[in-house]
């Protein structure tokens, strides 16, 4: 039975991350290409409520005609792969299950408020984003004056933040390898295999601490220890996010990993949304090296639940 639960939990993870690379697609339907006097247009077609709709995209390059083809196969070969997983699901036994009206409120209060939670994380991490350039990433995928390196933080933010807040993924367990996961998407296009525990040594800056080489089953044991306290869930999340920093989890990323991580266990009990904004991030880098150091964890944690904490 426990294979059988591990194998659907892998199965409704792979699905919300199908779900989430569709979302983040910038284009959905058969790409066209309309003739009006001299001019050549392309326009995507798609089926609405049953009826044919030809959506304007813009004039007609060989590069976009490409990029919608490409965009199209990507999303076919996508529900194909939704499809096979929902069979799988289907001969598993598996069966929705309804998540409670607080939890659904939680998951539209961090929708409403993503594009914030994404600039104060991308902050966090040095990125030199204002909130236009941001709102403009997530909404269009590019954006003029900013590095490729600092797009490509962001976008993979905004996926790792649509995985998280997908249903079946609310209400998977948060574990070892939901961290893993979310660590694989923030680091998207800077390590093949972001989502790997760290196996090299690494060095803090601004801190003396040296995170010891960490080990898989110390750190499951601890994230399951962590979320099987009986604290507030408020308690819970910021310990979770504290320590999968303070280990260094991960070659990098570990910062963005460990806040949304630590927002899918929020998320997942109704407990609000927790996110360092602009303006508290030097004093939250403080105390973070304070703690790393041997600082109590209440005088952090006391910080990030009277600044750090939105409820709903």
């Amino acid at each position: 039975m426990n294979v059988k639960y591990n194998e659907i939990q892998e199965l409704l993870r792979s699905r919300a991350d199908l779900h989430a690379r569709l979302n983040l697609m910038p284009y959905d339907g058969t790409p066209e290409i309309k003739e009006r006097g001299d001019g050549k247009y392309l326009y995507v077609r798609k089926r609405v409520a049953g009826k044919l709709t030809s959506i304007y995209v813009g004039i007609y390059t060989e590069e976009l005609y490409n990029l919608l083809l490409r965009n199209a196969r990507e999303i076919r070969e996508i529900r194909k792969e939704l499809r096979r997983i929902e069979k799988k699901l289907a001969d598993s036994g598996y069966s929705e299950d309804q998540l409670s009206v607080d939890i659904m409120n939680n998951i539209s209060f961090a929708r409403a408020n993503m594009k914030v939670n994404i600039y104060d994380q991308a902050v966090l991490e040095g990125v030199a984003t204002s909130f236009p350039q941001t709102e403009e990433i997530i909404d269009n995928g590019k954006v003029s004056g900013m590095t490729a390196t600092d797009i490509q933080k962001i976008l993979n933010l905004k996926h790792a933040w649509e995985f998280i807040l997908d249903k079946d993924v609310i209400a998977s367990t948060s574990d070892y390898y939901m961290l893993s996961h979310i660590a694989r998407l923030v680091n998207e296009g800077f390590f093949s295999e972001g989502g790997r525990i760290r196996g090299v040594p690494v060095t803090i800056g601004g801190s003396s601490y040296v995170p010891p080489l960490p080990n898989e089953g110390d750190v499951k044991d601890r994230i399951r220890e962590l979320t099987e306290e009986n604290g507030d869930v408020i308690d819970v999340a910021i310990k979770l996010c504290l320590y999968c920093m303070k280990i260094q989890v991960f070659l990098d990323g570990n910062k963005r990993a460990s806040v949304i991580f630590a927002n899918h266990y929020l998320i997942s009990h109704g407990g609000g949304i927790l996110v360092i904004p602009e303006k508290e991030v030097p004093e939250f880098k403080s105390l973070l090296v304070r703690y790393y150091e041997g600082e109590n964890i209440s005088i952090i944690s006391n910080f990030m639940k009277k600044n750090c904490w939105k409820k709903m």
